[in-house]
C-alpha cells in the first residue's frame, strides 16, 4: 500500500492504491504510522517527501472501510478515529521537515495529510474538498491541522460547504505553500529537498520545536525570554558551533 524509498537523506513516501485513488482505511493509517515511526528514528533521513501514485494524491476515506465504521458502536469507531488522529499526529510531530507533492485531488483525510506537513507544493490538478459534512460528519481529526493552514475564517465556509476547490484557491489561502506548472512539480520539490537538506537537522527540529511554542502566543516576557533561551541553546550545541565555525571559515558544514 506504500511504496517507501530513501536515498541522499530523502525519504520519499508514495501512498500505492491507485486502484482506489489512494484513498486509506485502517490498514494503511497503520502502515502510514508506523513509516513516519521509522523515519523519525532513522538518522540518515533528513527530508520526508509525501506523494500518491495515480491520478490522485488521496481521496480520503476508502468505500469498503466506511461500511465497516457504518456497523461500529461508538468504542470501535473511538479506537478508529484514534488511530487515525495518532497518524495524522506523527507526521505533523516529525523533527525533520516534511513535503507534500499533490498532483490531483486530495479530499477529506487527504486534505489532512496536506495541511499536516511543513510544505506543500501543487499543480494546477489539485483540488481539495473537506466533504463530511454531506455526508452527515465533522472533519474532527484533521481539523487541528487544516485550521491552521488555512486559518478560521476559510476553515468555517469549506468545513460547512463541503465545497470543491481548486488550487489557485488552495493557495491563496494557505493551503497550498506553492502552485507549479505539472511539468515542473518534481523539479520545484526537489528545488526544495536541496534547500532542506543544506539545514542543520538538529537545527531543523528545533526550528519545528520553536514554531510549536511560539505560534499564536502573545507576543510577552516570557516569551522573550523562552526564545532566547533557546537560540542560546542551539549556540552551545555541537551542530551550532560547526554551522557558525564553517561560515567564518568560508567551508561547506559537516551534514551536507
Amino acid at each position: 500500500m506504500l511504496n517507501v524509498e530513501s536515498k541522499g537523506g530523502v525519504a520519499r513516501i508514495t501512498l500505492n492504491r491507485p486502484e482506489v485513488r489512494n484513498a486509506f482505511d485502517d490498514a494503511l493509517i497503520k502502515e502510514l504510522t508506523q513509516v513516519f515511526e521509522d523515519v523519525e528514528h532513522d538518522k540518515a533521513i533528513r527530508v520526508v517527501v509525501l506523494a500518491g501514485n495515480g491520478p490522485a494524491f488521496c481521496a480520503g476515506a476508502d468505500l469498503n472501510w466506511m461500511k465497516r465504521m457504518a456497523t461500529y458502536g461508538y468504542d470501535e469507531n473511538l479506537a478508529d478515529a484514534r488511530a487515525l488522529a495518532q497518524m495524522l499526529a506523527t507526521l505533523d510531530r516529525l523533527p525533520k521537515p516534511t513535503i507534500a507533492r499533490v498532483h490531483g485531488p486530495a479530499f477529506a483525510g487527504g486534505t489532512g495529510l496536506v495541511a499536516a506537513c511543513d510544505i506543500a507544493v501543487g499543480t494546477p490538478e489539485a483540488k481539495f474538498c473537506l466533504s463530511e459534512a454531506k455526508l452527515g460528519l465533522s472533519p474532527a481529526t484533521i481539523s487541528p491541522y487544516v485550521m491552521r493552514a488555512m486559518g478560521e475564517r476559510q476553515a468555517r465556509r469549506y468545513f460547512l460547504s463541503a465545497e470543491v476547490f481548486g488550487a489557485e484557491e488552495a493557495y491563496r489561502i494557505g493551503m497550498l505553500s506553492a502552485l507549479v506548472p505539472t511539468n515542473q512539480l518534481d523539479s520545484a520539490v526537489d528545488e526544495l529537498v536541496k534547500n532542506l537538506l543544506a539545514g542543520g537537522p538538529q537545527a531543523h527540529a528545533r526550528i519545528k520545536e520553536l514554531i510549536r511554542a511560539v505560534a499564536n502566543r502573545p507576543v510577552d516576557e516570557p516569551l522573550v525570554a523562552d526564545t532566547a533561551k533557546r537560540i542560546a541553546e542551539i549556540r552551545v550545541s555541537p551542530e551550532g558551533r560547526e554551522g557558525i565555525a564553517s561560515f567564518l571559515e568560508k567551508r561547506k558544514p559537516s551534514w551536507t
